[in-house]
């Protein structure tokens, strides 16, 4: 079994997803014009400027902040130092060129998100790649088949690589026992989650923005402390990059190892923040307005934070090629060298709260995917937050690497099926953004019709997307 799995990985992570995701970002990128250049001021408006007061959603700075629970994890942390020990500092470059190409293909599956959501028996807002498969291509079977390896990868086991990561942090920091950390760890997110995606979004609101900002901060510090090695750092990421140094890695070791962490850290195309970004009550009301929140996602996680956890590891001079420090030691060792012991509690606070929040933000994702399975009543939800509450303490003191090598083989097979929707849909997502610009360039507010685009009005909710105005419901 173990080899069949590894088997099926290579084939999608080495083949099929590496080259496909740099390909629908490299077309989404021109097909759209270059949308997340041109409109990446808009972004800041999208988010800021929530004033829609809708109870069947979250607010647009909630989504971001839930999708950057889940996008900010360990690999900012673990696999960045892994990136930059086996393909060298220009590993970095690849990981900034990818998350630009990746902030277009976020746009675009969020956006559909957005269109093509519905709300649930309770009246809330739910959605994602399944129902814009299912609606939008008239393929239920790719959505149902989406929505299981969703479940399986980012609802339950996922959930348990990050407890084992929080497990491991905080018994070398402060020397309590695995299992004890897993249990408090599950009483912690029993304590969010049970409140439902309204309660992960109220705590992420004030959690993401905590850590990221003090996560970068602490860079901040760093970079200004070593301010004169800074462009010298800056020179050696892009003369590896391109093979002109000595770096670890070469040229072919930096672009691999810089395209893959980018694309597992952003998840542009993974097919996992649309899930959230069609619970918010998008403001402009257009859901062109919700892509652009979670192309800023992308921006944050990869260009912020990844490159934070780079600098802080290069400024440091505790990469040395060819030795066995690599991953969360490595940031511990470049931190020891920044701050001294404290650096090591430093690291496992930061993947504390990293990994917390990816627990409760993979959660919101597992919760839509019931709702397109027809499970999403009160018995199934129930079920699916006892198994995330148990697979975090299992995740602490466990490690199983053919369960975590199967959610992987999930996770690519959800990721190829959300990668060929969107391209299919494309033409939409096209129509969109030109309607959103178009009525952007005029200085109006947008607001999108459904009445203007007949070939849709069969196929996302009238109640939802029928206005006179932006506010009225």
């Amino acid at each position: 079994m173990d080899a069949v799995i590894d088997f099926i990985n290579k084939i999608i992570w080495d083949y099929i997803l590496i080259y496909g995701l740099l390909a629908v970002g490299l077309f989404f990128t021109i097909r759209l014009g270059f949308v997340q250049f041109r409109l990446f001021p808009e972004m800041f408006r999208t988010v800021l400027g929530s004033g829609e007061k809708d109870r069947a959603g979250i607010t647009p700075f909630q989504a971001l902040c839930t999708s950057l629970a889940s996008r900010v994890g360990t690999g900012n942390i673990a696999g960045v130092a892994v990136a930059l020990y086996l393909g060298g500092p220009g590993a970095v470059f690849w990981m900034w060129m990818v998350a630009l190409l990746g902030m277009a293909t976020a746009y675009a599956e969020s956006t559909l998100a957005q269109l093509y959501k519905i709300r649930n028996e309770n009246g809330e807002y739910r959605g994602g790649p399944a129902f814009y498969m299912a609606k939008g291509l008239n393929a239920p079977w790719a959505g149902a088949l989406f929505s299981v390896s969703l479940i399986l990868a980012f609802g339950l086991v996922f959930n348990a690589v990050q407890a084992n990561s929080i497990a491991d942090a905080v018994e070398g920091a402060f020397d309590i026992p695995k299992l004890w950390v897993g249990i408090g760890l599950a009483v912690a997110t029993a304590a969010v989650i049970f409140g439902g995606i309204r309660q992960v979004a109220r705590v992420s609101q004030v959690v993401v923005p905590f850590m990221a900002v003090s996560y970068l901060l602490t860079s901040l510090y760093v970079i200004l402390t070593h301010i004169t090695e800074v462009p010298a750092i800056f020179t050696q990421i892009v003369s590896s990059a391109f093979g002109l140094d000595a770096a670890a890695g070469g040229v072919a070791g930096a672009m691999l190892n810089g395209v893959k962490r980018g694309l597992f850290s952003n998840e542009a195309g993974m097919g996992s923040a649309p899930n959230i970004a069609a619970v918010a009550t998008p403001d402009p009301h257009h859901p062109s307005s919700q892509g652009l929140v979670q192309a800023l996602g992308v921006f944050i996680d990869t260009l912020l934070i990844c490159t934070a956890t780079a600098l802080m590891i290069l400024l440091s001079g505790a990469l040395v090629p060819g030795s066995d420090v690599t991953g969360t030691p490595l940031t511990q060792a470049a931190m020891r060298v920044h701050f001294g012991s404290a650096g090591e509690y430093f690291v496992a606070i930061a993947i504390l709260f990293f990994a917390f929040t990816s627990i409760i933000g993979n959660y919101t994702y597992a919760e839509n995917a019931m709702t397109f399975l027809g499970v999403g009543g009160r018995a199934g939800i129930m079920l699916l937050r006892l198994g995330v509450v148990l697979m975090v303490i299992w995740g602490a003191y466990e490690s199983v690497t053919t369960v975590f090598n199967a959610a992987d083989a999930s996770m690519g097979i959800m990721a190829t099926i959300n990668i060929v929707a969107i391209t299919l849909l494309s033409g939409t997502v096209f129509k969109l953004t030109r309607d959103y610009q178009a009525q952007r360039k005029t200085s109006r507010k947008p607001v999108f019709h459904v009445q203007d685009y007949p070939e849709l009005a069969s196929k996302v909710d009238g109640s939802i997307w029928t206005r006179n105005d932006a506010g009225g419901r």
